[in-house]
């Protein structure tokens, strides 16, 4: 062939329309599988599989047109055919391919024109009449304190109708961020993709309690049911069983007999035990994580089963608070905390057996103190069919699939709890927490906005933003997200993250001030966080130039951590602190020791997420303490997996940013082997 003829011949092939045939055919088997597969809970995976493939059979397919001809007797080769029939066959081809060209173009047109039409944004409850979100209960008393009671209302309510498979009720978490009787109900129910709201008030006086409840259908905000309950605090349970009755029937859901068991089931017969119950499920239910919350639902949760040994539900929600507690590091890691999350969970289980929260509570024991993880799976998957609604089912077994760095399956979880449980910022922080460990922080940084969405001054959220603008190297856009922060002493995460930041800039002046002010009226109830705290100073005093003062603060850090890993031999957090003091101090033997001691108590292989941040404390010792050989070998290790950073803990993992940046790493800077490192793509 005339290689001048060559475009010619590939035109005449139909070479150029097979092109355009597959380019849009592959385009819109791309959209249809980014789509569908996720709500098959098919993994991402899958959706890379088919782009590879179709890219992949993009040379075959041209191939196989420039070789081969279709006609009526079936596939030809092209040189086979005489040139009368060729020509008759092309143009055949050709029309075909225009047919397959125009076609696949309408359909793509119909998809974007019905993906913005109002009505296809609510197909979910055209198809999904059985939905349903518990708006907030408007709180009536005449004393404000009784809040919590009517939060307890509401989520009794609401866990009630959420043990009926046959409703999708969205979690209490969701729903949170609304006011009790809004005006907004169709954009509402469209954002939680349900088609009905129940709205409701309570109104307690001393053992009296008035109710007031009603079922609407969002779309056109009419009122399907509603009524008003007058009852003894003794006789509370009735009202919650007969609302959830009510709303069930008026949806036509199909309520099985264990169910109905289920609705009519009294957690206890004592009020006093059910009330201090209701106010440690409030403390349980706020959104910020911190050392005062944990304690206040531990405080009354206790109360509770003191005051009633046999209310199952309270010894369930008991355990879960100590081993959430434990994990998310606002609880004292004792050993009589594990002890209590222990015995807590089997308690309710023995009192209960089918009780779908025990089994969750036992679950969460496994996977927070033993990190026993096919245990704590099974315990959730039974727990499932008796909580057919549970966010958090779904949501810790992300965390677990984590853990073992099952990294697809995790997010999979992640997308499952967000469909029951939309609006919970809480997961919605732990899956861009996921894509930070990750260090996809295009993806984190989307996901971190969606929460801000529902809660735009959120503390904690924003402090990861400013994790992620460090980790990338980004000092000026992580000072300006944290510049308007103020954070509490007992918000660990977002004040650490804060005084790494002014050490990345090495201006440490107001960051040293505001932690004495801390320091000077320590908090006892934030246990070892105080020293956690000192080392900080310490640090920053370094960086300052006062090496005296550092000395000072790492001396007093010492005495304070030594106490405390006393009481919590365990506990890996305390080893990093320990380590650091004594690098500090100059102690190198006894930092190197602390540091090893932390790797060999929660190793890589047993916890892919928080094992790393041990080698790392240990890079950092080893870079402070003449070990350059031992630093970088770790650095290079780290460098290269997913996992939760050390410094700040829950933040963004060492970047070769970050390396660059950070004054503990100023011992490497001359040396080839670190400068290799900071600058290579691959980090």
């Amino acid at each position: 062939m005339n290689p001048k003829n060559i475009f010619t011949e590939l035109k005449r092939r139909n070479v150029y329309r097979a092109a355009v045939a597959y380019g849009v055919v592959a385009w819109f088997l791309v959209q249809l599988t980014t789509q569908v597969f996720p709500f098959f809970e098919i993994p991402n995976s899958a959706v890379r599989f088919v782009v590879i493939a179709l890219a992949a059979g993009f040379p075959i397919a041209m191939l196989v047109s420039w070789l081969y001809e279709f006609t009526p007797e079936g596939v030809v080769r092209t040189g086979d055919l005489d040139p009368v029939q060729a020509r008759s066959v092309q143009r055949t081809s050709a029309r075909l391919l225009d047919f397959i060209i125009i076609g696949v173009l309408l359909l793509v047109i119909a998809m974007l024109i019905v993906g913005r039409l109002p009505f296809y944004r609510q197909i979910g409850e055209l198809i999904s009449q059985k939905s349903i979100a518990v708006l907030p209960f408007e709180n009536r008393s005449e004393d404000k304190a009784n809040a919590y009671f009517a939060d307890g209302i509401q989520d009794e309510i609401l866990t009630r109708l959420s043990k009926i498979a046959d409703l999708k009720v969205i979690s209490r978490t969701s729903t949170q961020h609304y006011k009790s009787a809004p005006e907004n109900l169709p954009d509402i129910a469209r954002q939680l993709g349900v088609a009905h709201i129940v709205e409701g008030s309570v109104q307690k006086s001393g053992d009296v309690v008035r109710v007031n409840v009603q079922l609407i259908k969002a779309a056109n905000d009419s009122h399907l049911w509603a009524e008003t309950f007058d009852r003894k605090l003794t006789d509370i349970f009735s009202v919650e069983t007969e609302v959830a009755k009510a709303i069930a029937d008026q949806l036509r859901a199909k309520v099985t007999g264990q169910e109905e068991r289920v609705l009519a089931a009294k957690p206890t017969d004592n009020p006093e035990a059910y009330d201090a119950y209701l106010r440690g499920l409030a403390y349980s239910l706020k959104a910020q994580n911190s050392p005062a919350n944990s304690l206040g639902a531990q405080k009354h949760l206790r109360e509770a089963v003191r005051l009633d040994p046999k209310f199952a539900l309270a010894w369930a929600l008991l355990s879960y608070v100590d081993s959430f507690g434990y994990i998310g590091i606002t609880l004292q890691a004792t050993e009589s905390l594990r002890e209590e999350a222990r015995q807590a969970a089997e308690t309710a289980l023995t009192l209960q057996p089918n009780l779908g929260e025990g089994l969750i509570a036992k679950g969460y024991y496994y996977y927070a103190y033993l990190k026993d993880y096919p245990s704590a799976v099974r315990y959730f998957e039974q727990a499932r069919p008796l909580l057919p609604n549970s966010s958090r089912i779904p949501e810790c077994l992300a965390y677990v699939a984590r853990r073992g760095g099952q990294w697809e399956q995790s997010e999979s979880f992640f997308n499952q709890a967000e469909r029951l449980d939309p609006r919970n910022v809480t997961q919605l922080s732990q899956h861009a927490l996921s894509y930070v460990l990750l260090r996809r922080f295009p993806e984190a940084l989307l996901k971190l906005d969606q929460v801000l969405n529902i809660t735009p001054e959120d503390v904690d959220t924003l402090a990861l933003k400013a994790s992620v603008a460090q980790a990338e190297g980004d000092l000026p856009r992580a000072s300006a997200i944290l510049g308007a922060l103020h954070p509490a002493a007992d918000n660990t995460a977002a004040l650490e993250t804060q005084i790494y930041q002014a050490i990345l800039e090495r201006r440490t002046g107001q960051i040293i001030s505001r932690l004495k002010e801390i320091l000077a009226r320590p908090d006892p109830a934030m246990g070892y966080f105080n020293g956690e705290l000192r080392f900080w100073l310490g640090w920053a005093q370094q960086v300052s130039g006062d090496h005296a003062a550092a000395q000072e603060s790492w001396r007093h850090a010492e005495s304070e951590l030594e106490q405390f890993l006393k009481e919590q031999p365990e506990n890996y957090n305390l080893m990093h602190d320990l380590a650091l003091v004594e690098m500090g101090l100059g102690n190198k033997a006894a930092a190197l020791s602390m540091a090893e001691r932390a790797v060999a108590t929660n190793p890589i292989e047993k916890d892919v997420v928080d094992g790393p941040a041990s080698i790392e404390i240990l890079a950092r010792v080893a870079a402070q303490t003449g070990e350059p050989a031992r630093s970088i070998a770790a650095l290079q290790k780290l460098l290269s997996i997913p996992y939760e950073g050390a410094l700040p803990v829950g933040n963004a993992p060492l970047t070769a940013a970050l390396l660059r940046l950070d004054p503990m790493f100023d011992p490497l800077r001359n040396d080839p082997r670190f400068q290799k490192l900071v600058v290579s793509p691959a980090y």
